[in-house]
């Protein structure tokens, strides 16, 4: 691959970004401005309410005297409280970046044809699979990235709300961000994206060969072929023909060929109650935040699910650049 090649990617998903700004920038921007609002809006309510109640936290040095007297177990506490605090401003995003990841695959090679501009992209001394490639990037690397840095961000906000409320009871802010682990928290979510770009691989090449298949409603046949079969897989079953348990087919082709691209699917099909405890031992921080900690996440990595979808998102897309290439545009 020569730098023409590594050129054109760049401004191919740059292009990507440009026409996608929306759904890749704006939408996790607005949601986590939203969930700041939101957590503001409790934090005014319950202080007023406590307030106009009598309730008044850490009266007299309460709060103060109880995290003078922490032990480490306690301070553990603290901080996996603080750093829940951070993660919390990512589960609305993690929503929201499958959807945008969702709907950008269906329609990645579909509009091109919808609105005839394939055309023109054909014109230019660009190959399909560049052209593919770049798609999957945007959607897989692209898309996580940004949404990592809002969530990074709105949970650092999301913290500094939390400790300065605090603070107005009697807690030293410096102390209480002492507990907290932000570092780790940027690593754990920085780290999980090539986990993520891998995992999603067959949900990211089911929707783009059905956006260059379909000649029209790429969601329909997206979402109706695997849940149809499904169905038919589930009567099979119910009528005794098969010894294969139906919900096999459900949760190792439907849920990986459409939820893949959600973020966190992939933790709860490589790790149980059982591994986690084992990989943290009794450690409380641990155990709360294990699916979090890529020491626990990257043991998916030794899961066959993982690799066999990763072949077969390569495959999905190999299919989805020749339907580009040879789709009848006329």
């Amino acid at each position: 691959m020569n730098a023409t090649f590594w050129n054109n990617l760049y401004w191919l998903v740059k292009r990507e970004f440009w026409e996608h700004r929306g759904g890749f920038f704006w939408a996790p921007v607005i949601t986590g401005g939203i969930f700041l609002l939101l957590n503001l809006m409790g934090i005014i309510t319950a202080e007023v309410l406590g307030a106009s109640h009598g309730i008044h936290i850490g009266a007299n040095g309460g709060l103060r005297h109880v995290i003078e007297q922490m032990d480490a177990g306690d301070m553990s506490r603290v901080g996996f409280a603080l750093d829940i605090a951070m993660y919390s401003a990512m589960g609305l995003l993690i929503v929201v970046l499958g959807f945008v990841v969702f709907f950008y695959c269906l329609g990645a090679l579909y509009d091109d044809r919808r609105d005839r501009s394939i055309l023109f992209w054909k014109s230019l001394p660009i190959s399909d699979a560049s052209t593919v490639l770049s798609k999957v990037i945007s959607a897989t690397v692209l898309a996580p990235v940004i949404a990592v840095i809002v969530g990074v961000i709105a949970g650092v906000l999301q913290l500094l709300m939390v400790v300065v409320t605090l603070s107005f009871h009697g807690l030293n802010v410096w102390q209480l961000l002492g507990y907290a682990h932000p570092f780790r928290v940027l690593t754990n979510l920085v780290g999980y994206i090539p986990l993520y770009v891998l995992w999603a691989l067959p949900a990211v090449g089911w929707l783009m060969l059905c956006s260059a298949w379909a000649r029209s409603k790429p969601f329909l046949w997206a979402v109706a072929l695997p849940v149809a079969t499904g169905l038919l897989v589930t009567w099979f079953g119910i009528m005794g023909l098969f010894n294969q348990s139906p919900l096999w087919f459900w949760h190792n082709i439907v849920q990986r060929a459409l939820f893949s691209v959600f973020p966190g699917t992939g933790s709860m099909f490589g790790l149980n109650a059982e591994g986690l405890a084992r990989h943290s031992g009794n450690n409380f921080d641990d155990m709360g935040l294990g699916l979090m900690n890529l020491s626990n996440t990257y043991q998916l990595l030794g899961s066959p699910a993982l690799w066999i979808g990763v072949l077969a998102g390569i495959a999905l897309l190999a299919g989805a650049t020749w339907f580009r290439r040879w789709r009848d545009e006329a």
